[in-house]
């Protein structure tokens, strides 16, 4: 597989009115750099005749590679296949909806080659045209994480130039169930920031729903920190003071003889225990969960097919 400068990897899912449009917007600006470069599409399972557009673009376009995976693996998935599958001396990782601009690619290249960044992220200055329950999500999450995690990903996007030593790091790296934020901010180098403005679609909607946000904060929270297993070590203290404290009441309206019957104060110590043991035996089951996951050893993905006109093996 021959190097060139730079990969640009793509992730997608039922894009097919998407990509027509975006990927001769993306070609425009990369080719703009002068730089040798690849753009790889990585068909995270479409059922919309995506990979069947990938095809016509291909025949006019030998520069892209495709590659079609097996079913909808989800987009950390998709982005490792994309990773593993690049040969550049640097890969950006951009979605194919136009919302992660592609003019200032330029500058993100030109931050690696020029000011020897090895990791380029560019960050959500402006959040665009988002439901305020969905901005007020995304702040609760980056909070989340950073009091979880320590690390900053306030308004961090998956919109990212990694160095070829950084790609090397993060295919090295052996978990199957991966944030990939994450991971780049765990992994160090040298980073720089570009500030962008989220677009709109240029159409569809987005695909992010509420529940499946809170499925990735839980993923990523509990991906990188223990935590909230410590949290629950915490309620069983508090608890355990509560008990201490309700015991010596207790004891003592005993002996003083103005015991009444407490009733009332049972059934909350009955609700409010049952609470933190079942909230503990969640947060320990979502650790297991993911325990059983990395021991299958499964594949992240798996590839059904692959667009090369070029003839190399991808």
């Amino acid at each position: 597989m021959s190097n060139v400068d730079i990969s640009i990897v793509i992730p997608v899912f039922n894009e097919a009115d998407i990509i027509t449009k975006s990927l001769p917007e993306i070609k425009k600006y990369v080719k703009d750099t002068g730089l040798s470069y690849e753009i790889i599409v990585i068909d995270d399972g479409s059922n919309d005749g995506t990979w069947d557009v990938l095809h016509k673009i291909s025949l006019k376009n030998p520069e892209l590679r495709a590659i079609k995976l097996s079913r909808n693996f989800g987009k950390e998935s998709a982005m490792s296949a994309g990773l593993e599958h690049a040969s550049g001396n640097a890969v950006l990782i951009m979605d194919g909806d136009l919302q992660h601009p592609p003019d200032i690619i330029p500058d993100m290249i030109r931050s690696w080659k020029e000011n020897g960044f090895d990791i380029v992220e560019a960050v959500k200055a402006e959040r665009g045209n988002e439901h305020l329950s969905s901005k007020i999500g995304a702040k609760l999450f980056y909070w989340l994480m950073k009091r979880l995690t320590e690390f900053d990903l306030d308004n961090s996007s998956d919109f990212k130039l990694l160095d070829r030593k950084v790609v090397d790091a993060h295919n090295r790296l052996p978990e199957s169930s991966r944030f990939f934020r994450g991971i780049v901010s765990w992994l160090g180098f040298k980073k720089a920031q570009i500030p962008f403005s989220v677009k709109e679609r240029i159409s569809g909607k987005s695909r992010w729903p509420v529940l499946r946000l809170i499925r990735l904060a839980i993923h990523a929270s509990t991906a990188f920190s223990s935590v909230p297993l410590h949290i629950i070590t915490v309620l069983g203290l508090i608890t355990f003071g509560v008990s201490v404290i309700l015991g010596m009441q207790t004891l003592y309206m005993k002996f003083s003889g103005t015991a009444v019957s407490g009733f009332t104060t049972v059934i909350l110590l009955l609700l409010s225990i049952g609470s933190v043991l079942m909230i503990s035996i969640g947060i320990i089951g979502i650790y297991i969960s993911r325990i059983f996951e990395e021991v299958k050893g499964r594949p992240r993905f798996i590839i059904e097919d692959v667009i090369h006109l070029k003839g190399n093996d991808p």
